[in-house]
């Protein structure tokens, strides 16, 4: 394939680019102490609802503009680069369960207020352990008189605080499946976590008999497929914040002197560059292979997923540390966005599973094809 991208496609990303940088604010968190509180969550997000980025992957018949995986990592790369506060990954991710396990009257209801930027979502499936693919005990959907109640708690839910609505995954009879659930009701709790990114909302969620309503997809039609595309979308923000952060190292090697000369003439600081380099790069190709294999629909794509996920987000770390590293002693303060990216880097990388399950799995599926 053609890993090189179309005029479109570059005419869309360098859009996506000038908008973040001039529009998207990282609020107040380069201060001592800031939390996901003093970012610009709903600043951010009406900038992005007014661009009509909310409804990029939502069909044209409900609003929105019905773009490929390809499509997204342009804007969701460029926000992943600067960083952006904002509900969007945990609404995308939310969009997509509805996308492909809601009715139609459940689509019909929510996806044309999500692609007008007037309603936000979330995806509620990990558990307290951080798991995502078991059934799960913590959460538990009863059918009563009325309908279905859900009781429990799920973890790690990516804007969560935020959202309007949540899809969240819980136990029925021994099985998993999804729930649509007002998040507005009394019977919904969300805590915020002390999440070290502090660009970023991460949530527990509690649930005291909250009306859900089933999404009609069960799990083992719903879950494979929107797995492949979350660890996409971490794959891309990580590719993109890799390519950055080397951005960042590289022009200060060439502003900041040591005994006279910049600091990259030195040959140990060159070799980290390259080293960093070689990540991006094998970072982006990763990224784009399992973007073209989604939005093809290839028989490859849960395969360039996993890839994708465990490589871009082992380069995202690598890189960060590397970058700190370099700048020395002034990446380590709380000015500096080092620490931003680092956090972010290592929060990617374990959100949906680190690097080993992702590996472990392409072994598996690889193994099973050639068998």
């Amino acid at each position: 394939m053609n890993f090189a991208l179309s005029d479109d496609h570059q005419v869309l990303q360098q859009s996506a680019r000038t908008f973040v940088e001039k529009e998207i604010s990282l609020g107040r968190v380069l201060v001592p102490g800031a939390t996901v509180a003093d970012a610009d969550y709903a600043g951010n997000w009406a900038k992005i609802a007014a661009m009509g980025w909310p409804g990029l992957v939502i069909e044209e018949a409900h609003g929105g503009s019905g773009l490929s995986c390809i499509d997204l990592a342009m804007v969701l790369g460029e926000m992943g680069r600067s960083l952006a506060p904002s509900p969007f990954l945990g609404t995308l991710f939310g969009t997509w369960a509805i996308q492909k396990g809601g009715s139609a009257a459940q689509q019909a209801r929510v996806l044309p207020d999500v692609a007008a930027g007037k309603a936000r979502l979330a995806l509620a499936i990990a558990e307290s352990n951080g798991t995502t693919d078991a059934p799960g005990r913590e959460a538990v959907a009863v059918r009563s008189a009325g309908g279905w109640r859900l009781t429990g708690v799920k973890s790690f839910v990516i804007d969560a605080a935020s959202a309007d609505w949540l899809v969240v995954a819980a136990q029925d009879g021994g099985q998993r499946a999804f729930y649509l659930v007002d998040a507005r009701q009394d019977a919904v709790r969300v805590d915020a976590l002390p999440w070290r990114d502090v660009t970023r909302e991460v949530c527990d969620v509690r649930f005291k008999d909250a009306v859900a309503e089933p999404l009609t997809a069960d799990d083992a039609t719903l879950w494979p497929w929107l797995r492949d595309r979350i660890l996409f979308a971490l794959a891309v923000e990580s590719a993109a914040g890799t390519q950055r952060v080397l951005e960042m190292t590289t022009d200060y090697a060439k502003e900041r002197t040591a005994f006279g000369r910049p600091i990259g003439a030195y040959q140990a600081i060159k070799h980290g560059l390259a080293d960093m380099l070689g990540l991006s790069e094998c970072a982006n190709t990763a990224m784009l292979y399992a973007a073209w294999a989604l939005s093809e629909d290839n028989a490859r794509g849960p395969v360039a997923a996993a890839m994708a996920k465990a490589y871009c987000c082992d380069a995202y770390v690598s890189a960060a540390h590397r970058s700190i590293q370099i700048f020395g002693a002034i990446g380590f303060t709380w000015e500096m966005k080092n620490h931003l990216y680092y956090k972010r880097a290592r929060a990617n990388a374990e959100l949906f599973g680190g690097a080993r399950v992702h590996r472990a799995r392409v072994i598996d599926m690889v193994t099973k094809k050639a068998a």
